[in-house]
């Protein structure tokens, strides 16, 4: 039964208390209407005895105390979920924006979905390839995976989630989808995407949740949750793989510290509230595989780190929760590598599970060793040329640092535009790794040495 009250004691930012409650739930859904006959909704974030706290998606401007109506409709926030929701594109609470049909839902879920039964959750073993090197051949993305993005402000990573959500797929087969979900953007970033993956036909394949900067920071905070009951939907339902893109999360972070400080709550680290950590794990764990599934959720969450400051609560809490990171660059970005991916300390803590013979290719982890190895001696061998002079450097070190500069060249800086299948991407490293000699090819085996790159004519004299 609707309960409807007109006993509204305080407002204060996008929160408003009522008094004189019963029988109301916490996450429960509320209809406010203004004395404007304006409608607006809400949601209970607090119960203590006969007070209620709810927080006002359209913000709380104009509200009147004593005239205003109050209605708890006893149910919690709800997505109409329908597989005509592909290719469309939704605001941060869910409702079309593209002037498309009202979408009909097969079922409505609540957004705050359930956790997955550790018992029950399915290992990532599955390469997914995103056509991008720097993460295929180094840092393996794995379907069921979360691999978080950590870059700066005015570093292309709206670029980079565009071009891994206009190429992703996973080689296996299989029905993929893409949900992308944007916090806290301008107008021309969201057209942006709207416009890029509709010019390559990506949009067919993908849903888009749009919440911009001028929209209220209370439906920034539903706008993932939003994203992630679609994705359940279409994963554990439809029997989709779905990768999900998160952008950004630094904006809902920001959006999350803005309410705690409106209940006056004590403040955790930089002013974020104290259940940051435990917010951001809702999220990121309801990616996953479950066991007797056919569909999977990968997750991709995107952040700009304030100041570049990697420990920096929103990255620092992220990198615990996820499974690695990718980091971007502004000395690379400054060099002009596209896309500037750092990866000596980027990081796939499960990329050993999706690579290798029936899943990439047979060389793939040696070749992803001995490249980590190479570049990171080319570095080494720089830095010290740049103290002692190239006479200071050995033959081998000579040849590391120019395997450095042309790994940056060719193998990182592939653009926006170039879509490297995982053949190609191990083909190129093989190419680089023909500039040093073979005697410093340590952490490959000789037989695939033999097979992809045989013998250089300067290692045969050697031996002779």
């Amino acid at each position: 039964m609707l309960k409807e009250y007109n006993s509204i004691a305080e407002v204060v930012g996008p929160l408003m208390v009522v008094e004189g409650v019963g029988g109301v739930n916490y996450e429960e859904l509320v209809d406010i209407e203004l004395q404007t006959g304006e409608k607006r909704r809400g949601r209970v974030i607090e119960i203590d005895e006969d007070k209620a706290m709810v927080q006002i998606f359209e913000g709380s401007s104009g509200i009147n105390l004593t005239r205003t109506k109050v209605r708890f409709l006893g149910k919690p926030l709800e997505l109409g979920v329908s597989p005509d929701m592909i290719g469309r594109v939704f605001d941060g609470l869910g409702n079309p924006i593209d002037n498309g049909p009202k979408i009909i839902a097969k079922k409505k879920i609540d957004i705050n979905g359930t956790p997955i039964n550790p018992v029950s959750r399915d290992y990532p073993e599955e390469f997914i390839q995103t056509g991008i090197s720097s993460i295929d051949g180094l840092n393996t993305l794995v379907r069921g995976q979360k691999l978080p993005i950590f870059s700066l402000a005015g570093l292309p990573h709206n670029q980079l989630a565009a071009q891994i959500a206009r190429q992703a797929k996973v080689l296996s087969g299989g029905n993929f989808a893409v949900v992308f979900t944007a916090m806290g953007i301008t107008f021309e970033e969201a057209q942006y995407f709207i416009d890029d993956l509709t010019k390559t036909g990506a949009i067919d394949r993908s849903v888009l949740f749009m919440n911009l900067a001028d929209d209220p920071a209370i439906e920034r905070l539903a706008t993932p949750k939003m994203a992630l009951t679609c994705a359940e939907y279409l994963a554990f339902e439809l029997d989709m793989h779905v990768l999900v893109l998160m952008t950004d999360m630094t904006n809902y972070a920001e959006a999350l510290r803005e309410v705690s400080a409106a209940r006056k709550e004590v403040p955790g680290r930089r002013g974020y509230p104290g259940y940051l950590y435990t917010d951001l794990a809702g999220l990121y764990e309801r990616a996953g595989r479950i066991k007797g599934r056919k569909g999977s959720i990968t997750q991709i969450p995107i952040l700009t780190m304030p100041e570049g400051d990697i420990t920096h609560p929103i990255p620092d809490l992220t990198g615990y929760i996820t499974e690695g990171q990718i980091i971007l660059s502004q000395e690379l970005y400054k060099q002009g590598l596209e896309p500037p991916i750092n990866v000596i300390p980027s990081l796939s803590r499960l990329k050993d599970k999706g690579i290798g013979q029936g899943k990439t290719r047979e060389d793939h982890a040696d070749t992803m060793n001995q490249i980590y190895a190479a570049y990171t001696s080319g570095k080494s061998a720089k830095e010290l040329s740049a103290i002692l002079g190239e006479t200071a450097l050995t033959k081998s070190d000579k040849a590391f640092a120019k395997f450095a500069d042309e790994f940056e060249k060719n193998y990182v800086s592939q653009g926006f535009e170039t879509n490297r299948n995982i053949e190609e991407t191990l083909d190129l490293g093989w190419k680089l790794l023909d500039i040093i000699p073979r005697g410093e090819l340590k952490r490959i085996d000789d037989k695939l040495i033999d097979k992809y790159l045989g013998e250089k004519e300067e290692d045969l004299k050697e031996e002779e």
